[in-house]
């Protein structure tokens, strides 16, 4: 199942251009902009790209999985050492992912790709960054307005398909928790607006609050582990992270409530799928983490080339449950490098 996982993010490679994406606005001033001052040297020996999470976690460490294999696939192929450098600040934190933008910037990278906290508070930061003529990009999360290529998913429709689904399996009625994630991350804003729009349509289903991840799996039990202990007639979970999957059905477990809360995650990690097979967890849906890497690779190196790259390029989102969750840990694995 290497191999599957390898075709994966070579096919991100080379139907780049036929990847679903939006088409508006695709040579944004600030785009266009970075076109302009990259120094297209094609002679150069060695292309270094920054990766930079929000924090130190398994989603990202899959996402640094695509962009590791993207590398390896375009230095194949260009006979030019391509090298992707991971950078993750030790917690969801602006000033620390602040500084690490300033200290990758320092090293005079070819590209940076950045899941910010929060994008305000970084905005400064990263103008400065462009105005020295590095190419930034987003992953995993869209800022409107920011004029940044980004590359990830409708995540608002990604939490409405799993508030949804909840909501089937409970015949549209009963006690459900939602647990946020980052409050300031734009994606977990989304999806957390996308389960209370899908929710709150329907009259049988009481919403409570489900505590804060901080997108940390151990905040994320601690938080459940509250929430179910205060609750013990809960009927359902919905989370907007990839920690929080882990975290919470940690605490469902602990608390023997097994087949008692029916939980709808979301995410492809290796922990998340051993969940979906043991029945903690009954389905997710995927971000698809190691696709997000490798597109970011593949985008900023576009961009050193001058090349204009569309404003958005959607990775799609992927359902899994018992019917195919044993393929897909054969692809994921342990979460390490195929």
């Amino acid at each position: 199942m290497k191999k599957k996982l390898t075709a994966i993010l070579l096919t991100a490679a080379m139907v780049f251009g036929l990847v679903a994406c939006s088409t508006e606005n695709t040579e944004s001033d600030k785009t266009a902009k970075q076109s302009e001052t990259q120094t297209k040297d094609t002679s150069k020996k060695e292309l270094n790209y920054v990766i930079i999470p929000k924090c130190v976690h398994e989603w990202f460490d899959a996402v640094n999985q695509g962009a590791v294999s993207q590398a390896d696939v375009l230095s194949e192929q260009l006979g030019v050492k391509v090298n992707a450098d991971y950078r993750a600040p030790s917690t969801a934190d602006v000033t620390e992912q602040n500084t690490i933008l300033e200290q990758a910037a320092a090293t005079k990278p070819d590209g940076i790709a950045i899941d910010p906290i929060d994008y305000e508070g970084s905005k400064t930061v990263i103008e400065e960054i462009q105005s020295m003529g590095i190419p930034v990009m987003l992953f995993d999360a869209v800022v409107e307005g920011s004029g940044l290529s980004s590359v990830g998913n409708n995540f608002k429709q990604q939490a409405m398909l799993e508030a949804e689904k909840l909501v089937e399996l409970l015949g549209e009625k009963g006690k459900v928790a939602v647990m946020h994630g980052v409050t300031t991350a734009p994606t977990h804003i989304e999806r957390y607006e996308g389960h209370m729009e899908v929710l709150k349509k329907y009259p049988g289903i009481e919403i409570i609050d489900g505590g804060a991840s901080s997108d940390d799996v151990q905040t994320a039990q601690q938080q459940a582990a509250a929430v179910i202990a205060a609750n013990p007639d809960l009927d359902g979970y919905l989370c907007v992270d990839g920690a929080a999957p882990i975290g919470i059905s940690a605490a469902i477990e602990e608390a023997g409530k097994k087949g008692d809360i029916t939980f709808v995650g979301a995410e492809n990690l290796a922990q998340i799928l051993q969940y979906i097979k043991n029945g903690t967890m009954v389905c997710s849906y995927s971000t698809m983490p190691q696709m997000q890497g490798s597109m970011a690779i593949l985008m900023l190196w576009q961009m050193t080339m001058g090349q204009d790259i569309p404003e958005f390029v959607d990775t799609g989102i992927l359902y899994i449950d018992k019917e195919n969750v044993d393929e897909w840990i054969q692809i994921v694995g342990d979460g390490t490098k195929k």
